[in-house]
């Protein structure tokens, strides 16, 4: 069984593919090839003319001719080779930014500026005739080995009579058929090999550059990381409804239960009136407790009436006087929205156990295209994020405004005053 496996591998791995490979090569042989006629052209133009001392205007529309040509052509080029490696070996080549569409003499000249066609010309016009070679020597030799190996049956297609006049063709054959059936084993490596580097050369040229495909991956992992913020947003939304439909409902009912069955059942025994009065002061710090719970997760206010509102309940709860201006033409994303009302809840609260101020004001406004929040005390100040421990306090709030590619600075020299500055992306 272990033999039969490994005759199975020896013989059948090294042609698994050959034959995708070899259609490739095959196919790639009129594309490569496209461009050569106009270069010929070229060069035999500028043979007869340039001695020839023919007018200048002349000869550079002569010459400008196949230049031409060939820019026309290397799109329709690259569709074709993108295709045959679709079709031939499953590979799709990445797409590079292009210019936008448009029929001006100015989208012209931008395409034409580009590198992403100029890479293209380099491929066709440089890369393609050296890899035509390339595959017409690599195709010879697979025919050569084919011949070789089955020569015994080309021979046998002569006329007897010349096998009778060449006795000696029998050991020569032999040594052409076991050289024509190493080739048969080799080909598949040097085609495998062949198509490897054609296939890096069209990623490279006809591609994305290295450049490209590092903006490009910095913009999916930015719409990926919104993708994830959004999802937490809604995530944190749906809970504060969850607890604050259901849990928070039904704590709310057992309060009012407890306390009609305090207020109504007057003949109970002591230590039954005192189970009740527990259970119903336990019941309504629960309900304090989940409330504040729910307003940490996502405040019902800020979703149903905006920044302005929720922010001003923040500094209503606070013991200390709170300023607030809101000033915003439209509202921002949810998940913007959210990290800033967060930041003024944390700082706020901050401000009301550090700080010792006797007043603190919030301003937010738009600046162009950027949400601009500003929390200022007049506390002792010393704040400092370097000393802050991750996660919380300042780091904290500077690590949730980063999240959504906002700044966070704070100033807050020894003796005050404190002044928290955010900028966020006022996307709407």
């Amino acid at each position: 069984m272990q033999l039969t496996t490994w005759l199975q591998l020896l013989l059948g791995r090294p042609f698994r593919r050959a034959g995708h490979r070899t259609a490739l090569l095959a196919a790639g042989l009129p594309l490569h090839l496209s461009v050569m006629p106009l270069w010929l052209w070229l060069i035999g133009t500028m043979a007869a003319l340039v001695p020839a001392a023919t007018p200048l205007p002349v000869l550079l529309t002569l010459v400008a001719l196949p230049v031409l040509l060939t820019l026309v052509v290397t799109p329709l080029l690259t569709v074709g080779q993108r295709r045959r490696y679709r079709a031939l070996v499953g590979k799709d080549l990445p797409r590079p930014a292009v210019p936008g569409p448009g029929h001006s003499w100015k989208s012209a000249v931008r395409r034409l500026a580009t590198r992403v066609l100029w890479r293209q010309v380099c491929y066709h016009a440089v890369a393609g005739p050296l890899f035509a070679v390339l595959d017409l020597a690599v195709l010879a030799v697979w025919a050569a080995a084919l011949v070789a190996a089955s020569i015994y049956v080309w021979i046998w297609a002569l006329p007897p009579q010349w096998r009778v006049t060449d006795l000696g063709y029998t050991t020569q054959a032999a040594y052409i058929t076991v050289g024509g059936l190493a080739l048969l084993f080799l080909e598949p490596r040097l085609i495998g090999a062949l198509v490897r580097l054609e296939t890096r050369a069209a990623e490279v040229l006809l591609g994305p550059s290295r450049t490209e495909k590092l903006a490009r991956r910095v913009a999916d992992l930015a719409e990926s990381r919104a993708g994830v913020l959004d999802a937490a947003d809604a995530e944190r939304r749906r809970i504060e409804r969850d607890l604050h439909d259901g849990a928070q409902q039904r704590l709310v009912a057992l309060a009012v239960n407890l306390g009609l069955a305090r207020a109504t059942l007057g003949d109970l025994p002591a230590d039954a009136r005192k189970v009740i009065d527990e259970a119903h002061r336990e019941a309504k710090e629960a309900i304090a407790e989940l409330n504040n719970l729910v307003r940490g997760l996502h405040p019902a206010v800020l979703e149903d009436r905006g920044l302005d509102a929720a922010l001003s309940g923040v500094a209503a709860r606070l013991p200390i006087p709170v300023g607030v201006a809101v000033d915003l033409p439209q509202r921002p994303s949810p998940t913007v929205e959210a990290v800033a009302y967060f930041v003024v809840s944390e700082a706020l609260t901050n401000v009301v156990k550090h700080a010792q101020a006797t007043r603190a004001d919030v301003t937010v406004g738009q600046s162009g295209e950027r949400l601009l929040v500003v929390v200022a005390d007049d506390g002792a100040g010393g704040a400092d994020l370097a000393v802050a421990g991750g996660g919380t306090g300042l780091a904290g709030l500077a690590k949730r405004v980063a999240s959504v590619d906002g700044t966070f600075s704070c100033r807050s020299p020894a003796g005050g005053p404190t002044v928290i500055t955010v900028e966020l992306p006022c996307v709407p």
